[in-house]
């Protein structure tokens, strides 16, 4: 099993909801994941950023789940949102997922995803 040690130095600006580094040492499984976005199983996409993001998390731990990981094996996520109002939203649905789970991460807002309807994507790697 790795070894994962966060890595928040004092003269960096403390992080919100994220680590600054994280040190991976005897890593024995490794897993990338590719963006997940908000379609279900059946192929529907909420109508919603609160509910795309809802469904992108839970892709996202089906996925980890798949290889016998959960959320708390995270090491590094990407986020992007096409609508800057759904921040406070990702970071909520972000923060209850995780439930104190701190992974190395990058935010962007972006112009559009590969779908027009598709609000978010999250992309992530772990580690067991």
């Amino acid at each position: 099993m790795a070894t994962v040690t966060m890595s928040n130095p004092q003269n960096v600006r403390a992080p919100t909801g994220y680590t600054h580094g994280l040190l991976l040492e005897g890593m024995e499984r490794r897993l990338i994941i590719s963006g997940q976005v908000g379609v279900a199983h059946d192929g529907s996409v909420p109508s919603t950023g609160e509910g795309q993001i809802a469904q992108a998390f839970a892709n996202l731990r089906a996925v980890l789940e798949a290889n016998d990981m959960s959320v708390t094996n995270l090491v590094k996520t990407t986020v992007f949102l096409t609508d800057r109002s759904l921040l406070a939203s990702f970071r909520a649905a972000r923060d209850s997922v995780y439930a104190g789970h701190a992974p190395c991460s990058t935010l962007l807002f972006v112009a559009g995803l590969a779908d027009p309807r598709f609000m978010v994507e999250i992309e992530a790697e772990a580690v067991a």
